[in-house]
């Protein structure tokens, strides 16, 4: 692996050059951005040795696309299109169903490998990105016996090098699990910063108030407009779904606190303490 092509290169697809840089010195890291602003600053900083066009992934053994997962749907096809018979393609979006069904049918689609690394931050853009980000994190590789075994075997070497654990998962089961465990939690900070914005119209008093429990529960709420929102849109179904349950959750949680009945309350957040033990051991 000599000529790796990272197609977006902000946080995730910085982060990941960075390390790939770390592993492997004789690696030509090459940058495809849309935004040349940011394909400038990620030059400047190091993520990518030389910036290039998307035509020239016909020279790529590694072709990464860390961008929104509406621009990869767009942009899988053509890119397989351009590949030699050498190159391999990752995505890194956040759903897959509908990109894995997008090149269901494409002929080189055992050079395809969809992965979704569990990592990141609330910030975006060539600025974001640092050495490290995936050490310790699960990637889950999805529908990987669609992928040619030798392809998939060195990119999950390679994910596995830079510390990322594997979880292997057919896309449909990914995007329901990850509807709850992710896209869930992004609109309920959205939300919540949306509701305080709405109500506290003292900014001041937001600032002075808010502690650290208020500031790690919207923190979310400084991501990207630009990628979360096609991820709802492709993952609609699940995103609804997984709202219906929140919203009835929260309905119940009122219904308790117009009763006065506080000690149903109390249980109801004992029990929900044993996410302490789910969540355990996670860094």
């Amino acid at each position: 692996m000599k000529n790796v092509y990272i197609i977006g290169t902000g946080l995730i697809g910085g982060s990941f050059a960075l390390d790939i840089k770390a592993l492997k010195s004789d690696v030509v890291i090459y940058g495809i951005d849309h935004n040349e602003t940011h394909l400038n600053t990620a030059l400047e900083l190091g993520l990518i040795d030389k910036k290039a066009t998307l035509e020239d992934v016909k020279y790529a053994d590694l072709v990464v696309l860390a961008i929104p997962v509406n621009a990869t749907l767009n942009l899988l096809p053509t890119v397989l299109n351009l590949v030699s018979e050498q190159g391999t393609v990752v995505d890194m979006g956040s759903t897959k169903a509908a990109i894995c069904a997008i090149v269901e049918n494409h002929p080189k689609r055992s050079q395809f490998l969809a992965s979704h690394p569990i990592a990141g931050t609330e910030f975006s853009g060539p600025k974001a990105a640092h050495l490290g980000l995936f050490k310790n994190k699960t990637n889950i590789v999805c529908d990987v016996e669609k992928t040619d075994s030798k392809r998939s075997e060195e990119v999950i070497n390679l994910f596995e090098s830079i510390g990322m654990r594997i979880r292997h998962m057919n896309a449909k089961d990914h995007d329901k699990h990850i509807a709850y465990v992710s896209h869930l939690s992004h609109i309920s900070s959205f939300m919540l910063g949306k509701t305080v914005i709405d109500k506290e119209k003292n900014e001041s008093n937001i600032f002075d108030m808010a502690g650290s429990g208020f500031e790690s529960t919207v923190r979310l709420a400084k991501s990207s407009p630009e990628m979360w929102t096609p991820i709802f849109q492709q993952n609609k179904a699940n995103v609804i779904e997984t709202l219906e349950e929140y919203i009835h959750n929260l309905n119940h949680f009122k219904s308790l606190m117009e009763s006065d009945d506080f000690e149903a309350i109390r249980k109801e957040m004992k029990n929900t303490n044993h996410i302490k033990t789910i969540l355990k051991g996670i860094s």
